[in-house]
């Protein structure tokens, strides 16, 4: 239970609440161990205007907080009467009284006293302070108090009138706190701080200022907001969650199917475009929301590779002859006969081929799907995007057997699950060994020891898992994360977020 709050400026509870940082500077000396809530204020330790306080990826976000801030003030004139009439009745200030949402309380871990110039810089990039204002704290002050927070959510917020200038004011009643929702996870916290504790240079200051550019964007943007969130899990501002972040595109994804599957034909051409784009192809004939495909074909892609197809929608019928000969014309007149051949030829169509259709369809290379293998195909490229290498499904679709090429589309599907599968084992492999030993980063050999007693999907070299590390660590990814060492055998590896597969 805790009965006190700790009054901060209310752009840095805000990032405290996102977990970009996990330091603020006190006032004076903060015993750790010490809980309490924690206040919005616009009064700070501040010793500059705001633009010289703050870093400059930090300033939109500093001034909307204030603003923020300042419109919950109420400024209230006293009522006054006078004793003697005819005076003009003397002007009492304004008394301002500022009620603020309690959203988190926050326990001290560290208060680190830091009092030498030289490793301002260092702090600077680590934080949201410009290094100026960091000197001019340290030339009045003598030190700065650097107080680590692990920060929890509030279960309910509660409203507090602030009438304090104070560093600690008292909370109008008493709460219970849980440790229950913490912003940052114990691994993400106990990394953020000994690189903060030993002024460790940011490990991906390109990302920083993507995620800066990108949080201007994610508020009416969902792709923008999907791409800010994840690479805030990379930069350790958030920590891993064992849940899968659906695209809002499985909303038509999940019809393509149903559709292919009635007498709808338009709608499902649209569909299928939309598919077609979603698994990364290009095209100027692949509009999804045209109504019939240019020069009558149903759907043509250019980039990667050259795909021309047909859609057919059934509900029960049989689909005859006529769609793959449809197919054949449409694609030589409106093509020519060197382009149509280059192409990748392609039928989704729901209904059973009849003998004739099926004769046409292999003798002319032509690939017929069902609208579910489609639909497999770019529901996992939404869940898992970029699993689906256009190139390598190319080689499928070029291969024998020609004609119904479901089970050879499904054959790929399995290999990139299967891909998918391993790479999340390892990754859990990795986040293991780590908190079973205790150490922070490990290297191949002992994590190549390790696998074969966890159960392993498929047996790998030592080679092939080292090339696993390297993808599953770039910053594009952002799964693992990576120490370079002299040569493959020597580089380390440690755990950042869970691949989810469920």
């Amino acid at each position: 239970m805790i009965n006190i709050a700790l009054c901060l400026p209310a752009p840095e509870i805000e990032v405290l609440l996102q977990g970009r940082i996990i330091a603020v500077i006190a006032n004076k000396f903060i015993t750790p161990g010490r809980e309490f809530a924690l206040c919005s204020s616009d009064a700070s330790i501040n010793l500059l205007p705001v633009e010289q306080c703050y870093r400059s990826s930090f300033l939109l976000i500093a001034q909307s907080a204030f603003s923020q801030l300042n419109s919950q003030g109420v400024l209230i004139q006293p009522q006054q009467m006078s004793l003697l009439p005819n005076e003009e009745q003397l002007k009492l200030p304004l008394l301002a009284y500022e009620t603020v949402l309690v959203k988190a309380w926050a326990r001290c871990e560290l208060c680190q006293i830091i009092n030498r110039p030289e490793s301002l810089t260092a702090l600077s990039q680590l934080t949201i302070w410009k290094t100026e204002f960091l000197q001019e704290i340290l030339k009045q002050k003598q030190n700065i108090f650097l107080t680590y927070l692990r920060v929890y959510q509030l279960s309910k917020s509660i409203e507090l009138s602030i009438k304090s200038n104070s560093q600690f004011v008292t909370l109008p009643q008493t709460i219970n706190i849980l440790e229950s929702s913490p912003v940052l996870n114990d691994r993400t916290f106990a990394q953020r701080r000994q690189q903060l504790e030993k002024l460790e240079p940011p490990k991906h200051p390109e990302l920083e200022e993507l995620q800066i550019i990108l949080s201007q964007f994610a508020i009416t943007n969902s792709a923008a907001k999907e791409l800010d969130s994840e690479i805030k899990k990379i930069l350790g501002w958030s920590s891993d969650s064992s849940e899968i972040t659906l695209d809002s595109d499985f909303v038509w994804i999940n019809k393509i199917a149903e559709i292919g599957n009635s007498s709808d034909g338009q709608t499902f051409e649209k569909l299928v475009r939309r598919g077609l784009i979603k698994l990364g192809f290009t095209g100027s004939h692949l509009n999804p929301d045209a109504t019939g495909g240019a020069g009558g074909m149903d759907f043509y892609t250019e980039a990667p590779f050259p795909i021309v197809g047909e859609c057919k929608a059934t509900k029960t019928e049989k689909v005859s002859d006529g769609t793959p000969a449809q197919l054949l014309k449409i694609g030589v007149n409106h093509l020519g006969k060197f382009q149509y051949e280059q192409a990748i030829k392609l039928i989704v169509a729901a209904g059973e081929l009849n003998d004739y259709a099926l004769r046409t369809a292999t003798e002319h290379y032509m690939n017929v799907i069902r609208p579910e293998t489609l639909q497999k195909l770019v529901e996992l490229q939404a869940q898992h995007k970029n699993s689906i290498n256009l190139l390598e499904l190319k080689e499928h679709l070029q291969k024998a057997p020609f004609g119904l090429a479901d089970d050879k589309i499904n054959t790929y599907i399995d290999k990139v699950e299967q891909n998918i599968q391993l790479r999340s084992h390892i990754i859990q492999l990795v986040k293991n060994y780590l908190q079973n030993s205790g150490v922070e980063s490990t290297g191949v050999d002992a994590l190549h020891g390790a696998y074969f007693g966890s159960k392993p999907p498929q047996p790998i070299k030592p080679g092939e898992m080292h090339e696993i590390l390297i993808e599953l660590s770039s910053p594009l990814t952002g799964y693992l994360g990576r120490i370079k060492g002299s040569d493959w055998r020597s580089d380390r590896f440690y755990y950042l977020r869970d691949l989810p597969i469920n």
